[in-house]
């Protein structure tokens, strides 16, 4: 390509998009490099859904330890070793780090273990002063916690943190109402801390439909879950024989072991340069871009939890796909499309949804036809065990194409997987009801709903 550049393709940021765009970008013969600060695989490999899925499993089996008792199995001197599961957990993100790093070797990409910024229209200066440049740049640097301002904000934690405790805490204040924070409370109560969420706002989850988030909050709170809504955080002090005292709103002190913030991600465009070049960023810090994730200077791109478009591993590792046969590819340009997207909450029990939810179905379409399926499944009646699932399926009107599909359920994402294809295909109802159910299975409800 340009013989005038160091590189076809400069990439800042070793996460999975970053990672996608660079490997595929290298297939179709660019001469690719990237800069990583921290370790290859970024937040979803090292310190994100891949170690917080390892300790979901981790925590399912308190659950099931019980459960087995009813389906004959007798286990003397059960006993929990955090320390051991954590140990596991980092062992296996190395595993796939390496993964990560071999990946990219093999595609002749050289990686920078170390800081990168802008410094020019095409150049890229490292932390140790070595200056490179470009044909193009893309920026894959992906987002941090956002913590919030109150008196010793600092003495709590982030998602990040959770991953490194030395001990289970016997006490956990959560603070937030998304994804983050119902996972980690549901881990740490199967693990027999006394969890309470506190949110400012009087929503769990809003971005999913309010039949699935509400079972979610009932069956919370019967597992012993605390739930503070419309509160917010006045203080955290130390205490002098460990743990905090914690002042929140309408609410009198209380001791924790830890407190933990889990309200959002700010992306990650600071001490890049990126301003200091003319790239145009958002209001909340995030790069700007079309939707081929193009900024406003044509030879820097962004893809990722930097742009703030959805903020999901895969919708990065897809907007890295694009990007890179998009410039490099033989083809036209390919754009991804964010509408439709799946996705799930690692909650126990989990939640999946795709597509519209009821409210926002009845709002963009007026008419529409919901189907319900509210039901115990058969490990849970066996195991004595009360909770319920619920699936839903939102319609439109008369012509009944699916335009949305919510689930809480044991393996709720798994089926979910499949089932977001048919919802994107634009299927219909009596696609559904034509299709013969596997029986006995929770996956079959979809295809009863009546």
């Amino acid at each position: 390509m340009a013989d005038q550049y160091d590189y076809d393709l400069f990439t800042i940021g070793a996460g999975s998009g970053g990672v996608r765009a660079s490997r595929v970008a290298a297939a179709h013969g660019a001469k690719v490099a990237i800069a990583e600060e921290h370790r290859v695989g970024g937040t979803c490999v090292i310190r994100g859904c891949v170690p917080k899925k390892m300790l979901v499993y981790g925590a399912h089996f308190a659950e099931d330890l019980e459960d087995c008792q009813k389906f004959g199995w007798s286990i003397e001197g059960k006993s929990f070793d955090w320390k051991k599961l954590r140990d596991n957990v980092f062992d296996d993100v190395s595993r796939i780090e390496d993964a990560y790093t071999d990946t990219l070797e093999n595609h002749d990409v050289e990686i920078f273990k170390q800081t990168a910024k802008l410094t020019g229209p095409h150049e890229i200066t490292l932390e140790d002063g070595t200056k490179l440049t470009a044909k193009y740049i893309l920026i894959a640097t992906g987002a941090r916690p956002r913590m919030p301002e109150c008196q010793g904000a600092e003495h709590a934690i982030s998602s990040n943190e959770a991953f490194h405790l030395d001990d289970v805490p016997k006490k956990i204040v959560i603070a937030g109402g998304g994804y983050i924070a119902n996972e980690f409370a549901g881990i740490f109560n199967e693990f027999g801390s006394r969890v309470t969420i506190v949110n400012r706002g009087d929503t769990l989850l809003r971005q999913y439909d309010e039949a699935v988030r509400d079972r979610l909050l009932q069956i919370s709170i019967t597992k012993g879950i605390e739930f503070k809504f419309n509160t917010i955080f006045e203080y955290i002090k130390p205490c002098d024989d460990g743990g905090y005292f914690v002042k929140m709103s309408d609410c009198d002190e209380v001791k924790v072991d830890v407190v933990m913030f889990a309200v959002g991600r700010i992306p990650n465009t600071g001490g890049l340069g990126l301003e200091d070049i003319g790239v145009e960023l958002g209001e909340k810090g995030e790069v700007v871009v079309d939707r081929f994730s193009k900024t406003n200077l044509d030879h820097i791109y962004a893809v990722g939890d930097v742009t703030d478009r959805v903020q999901l591993t895969p919708v990065a590792i897809r907007e890295g796909q694009a990007f890179a046969d998009s410039v490099f590819g033989p083809n036209d340009p390919v754009a991804v499309d964010h509408s439709c997207i799946p996705s799930a909450v690692f909650s126990h029990p989990p939640i999946a949804a795709v597509g519209m939810t009821e409210g926002e179905a009845k709002n963009s379409l007026g008419s529409v036809k919901v189907y319900q399926s509210d039901f115990r499944a058969m490990k849970n009646v066996v195991a004595g065990r009360n909770e319920r699932s619920l699936f839903k399926m939102i319609c439109e009107g008369d012509n009944e194409r699916i335009v949305g599909i919510h689930m809480i359920s044991p393996e709720a994402p798994e089926m979910m997987q499949a089932a977001a294809i048919a919802v994107k295909a634009g299927l219909t109802k009596a696609d559904f009801d034509a299709t013969t159910a596997i029986h006995p299975t929770m996956a079959e409800e979809l295809v009863l709903m009546r």
